[in-house]
């Protein structure tokens, strides 16, 4: 089966809501901060705020497996996107300036970090299912590309709302994209398994997975959760620092859209890298590079894949639901830390602490990524691979329609 036959062949039930959600993230996400100091929190405060979506997440990540594994992958997503709409609606409630119009608003963080989670986990469990291993760093990377487009897409439209309707304008554009995006999910057909794996499936408990793989979650888990922790605290460094050198909110939107634009411009050949050469070529140069940015961000003054390969075939969604829980975890550490920095020490500091995070991330995932497959690991690949091929039409056959 051709890779490009694939990869059309889910483009909408996988790619065109992720492009949506990251719409959203992108558009939002920049103006966290700047809408927490705009109802009169303190920097360290708006830091703690930001981390509420990476705490939404941790909270969730179980149950999310637990979820997905009962009401199937459509309706998690359709259940994602309501609580999105819920938690942006929270955002734009505006009280009044101060300690209640922050609680209003964290609560709304809180439940689109918790709606993120859902939706994240149904991606990449659909993705995994769907996609021959030989192709599955590709196909995801490419969700995460499509994911990134938006965010690169989000910024610069927020800007533009911002204009006319100043910080609201960026919540609006989110709202927009998140319906559309339940829009398509309601209009795509669920994965259908067979009985025997629906069987197998329902035996799966969070107790058996932990139990069975434990040694992979505080080795290479330790790992993803030192990654997450620096990717996570990068979405509220930026914000953080723009407006602590003097730069407005629809500036800070757009320095944030062209770093999403670099991003998305790696995400194929990233994949293409993994696919032939290991995770850890791309992993390692990649937390070594932000841990730089962040040391050198104080001195200026003016403007996965991993989890799916190691993931078992019975039980998958709920060993994505532990891997993310490490993962968003870090996502969540990470801002706190740099909250807790800032408040004591500053917000140059704190930006120069969280960036060691990424050389320890870097250690850490050079130390216990697996190597690049030997003859017997490509054998067993090739044997997946035919497994995959016949059981394809009873194991998938609620594929989307293109």
């Amino acid at each position: 089966m051709s890779e490009e036959f694939r990869l059309r062949s889910i483009a909408v039930a996988a790619y065109g809501p992720a492009t949506l959600f990251g719409l959203a993230e992108g558009s939002m996400l920049p103006v966290i901060a700047l809408s927490a100091i705009d109802r009169g929190a303190s920097t360290s405060i708006a830091a703690l705020i930001g981390a509420l979506i990476g705490i939404g997440s941790i909270v969730t990540n179980i149950p999310s497996g637990i979820l997905a594994t009962r009401i199937g992958e459509r309706r998690s997503m359709l259940v994602a996107a309501i609580a999105t709409v819920a938690g942006l609606a929270l955002c734009l409630v505006d009280l009044r300036r101060g300690a209640g119009s922050l609680l209003t608003f964290g609560s709304g963080v809180l439940l689109i970090g918790a709606a993120s989670s859902v939706y994240g986990l149904a991606r990449q469990s659909y993705l995994t299912e769907m996609v021959p291993p030989h192709m599955r760093a590709r196909a995801l990377s490419t969700l995460g590309g499509t994911l990134r487009i938006g965010v690169f897409i989000g910024p610069f439209l927020g800007a533009g709302a911002m204009a006319l309707w100043g910080l609201p304008g960026a919540y609006y554009v989110s709202l927009a994209a998140i319906v559309t995006a339940g829009v398509i999910v309601y209009r795509v057909p669920d994965l259908e398994m067979s009985d025997q794996h629906k069987a197998a499936a329902a035996q799966v408990t969070t107790w058996s997975v932990l139990k069975r793989y434990w040694p992979t979650f505080v080795t290479l888990g330790v790992g993803v959760l030192l990654l997450s922790a620096i990717r996570q605290t990068r979405q509220v460094v930026i914000p953080l620092w723009a407006a602590h050198i003097g730069l407005s909110a629809t500036a800070n939107s757009v320095i944030y859209g062209v770093a999403g634009g670099i991003d998305a411009l790696t995400f194929y050949p990233a994949g293409k890298v993994m696919d032939l050469y290991g995770r850890r070529w791309v992993a390692v140069p990649c937390v070594i590079i932000m841990g730089i940015s962040f040391v050198l961000m104080p001195l200026t003054h003016a403007a996965v894949t991993l989890a799916a390969d190691i993931s078992p075939a019975v039980g998958r969604p709920t060993f994505l639901g532990i891997w993310r829980e490490l993962a968003d975890a870090g996502s969540g550490v990470g801002p706190v830390i740099l909250s807790a920095v800032t408040a004591i020490a500053g917000l140059g500091l704190g930006i120069i602490v969280s960036g060691t995070v990424g050389f320890a991330a870097a250690a850490a995932l050079w130390a216990w990524i697996p190597r690049r497959p030997g003859r017997g690991a490509q054998a067993a690949a090739r044997t997946s691979e035919a497994r995959w091929s016949r059981s394809g039409s009873s194991h998938r056959s609620g594929r989307p329609r293109a």
